[in-house]
């Protein structure tokens, strides 16, 4: 199941068996169609348990509340769209270097944020939170296409400020268009590509 591994830090007990596995698959699946509907503030264990088909004794088996479950989402979120963009830079024709893999970044994010079950509200951490997890990730994504040392503490803080940056845009792009704005998200890939421009080039 994408996204097993690093859920697992917000877990209560990681699962051992595939059966707990896809039980653990069903819950998280079922607190993403909870959050689709309700926002986070409605979400509930109970209500998860029942959407999920399984005893609210098995979501407290693996979380120890809606806040552990939601982290778990997240990490799993995050998980897959590093997946898909890992895919996507792989393929025949997609540019070799640290611009052509932004705007894959971008629009691996908007597509997941129109089709992805809770993705609209909780991406990659719960509301309010920062999105520490994604940048510290991105230098292994992106590898030999950083033109500058992957330890160097400027390139750290310049990926923090443009995910950051980029977060900001893409709500704005959302909050205009169920299915995001194309020219706000055409400006933040061009924002995120001029900042980072002043750290690798």
């Amino acid at each position: 199941m994408p996204g097993t591994e690093a859920a697992r830090g917000a877990l209560r007990r990681a699962p051992v068996q595939r059966r707990s596995t896809e039980r653990l698959a069903r819950i998280l699946d079922a607190c993403a169609r909870e959050l689709d509907e309700g926002g986070y503030e409605r979400l509930s264990t109970r209500a998860v348990a029942a959407r999920a088909g399984v005893p609210i004794g098995s979501v407290y088996r693996f979380f120890s509340d809606k806040r552990a479950m939601t982290d778990a989402l997240a990490h799993r979120n995050l998980d897959e769209f590093l997946d898909r963009t890992a895919a996507r830079l792989a393929e025949p024709g997609v540019g070799a270097d640290w611009r052509a893999a932004v705007d894959v970044l971008v629009e691996e994010y908007t597509a997941m944020k129109r089709t992805a079950p809770g993705f609209a509200l909780v991406d990659f951490g719960v509301p309010g939170e920062t999105n520490q997890d994604l940048a510290d990730r991105l230098p292994a994504l992106l590898g030999d296409r950083l033109p500058v040392d992957p330890a160097d503490p400027r390139l750290r803080l310049a990926l923090v400020i443009a995910v950051e940056a980029a977060d900001a845009a893409l709500q704005l792009a959302f909050r205009t268009s169920q299915t995001g704005d194309s020219r706000v998200i055409a400006e933040a890939k061009e924002l995120v590509r001029a900042y980072l421009g002043t750290v690798l080039e």
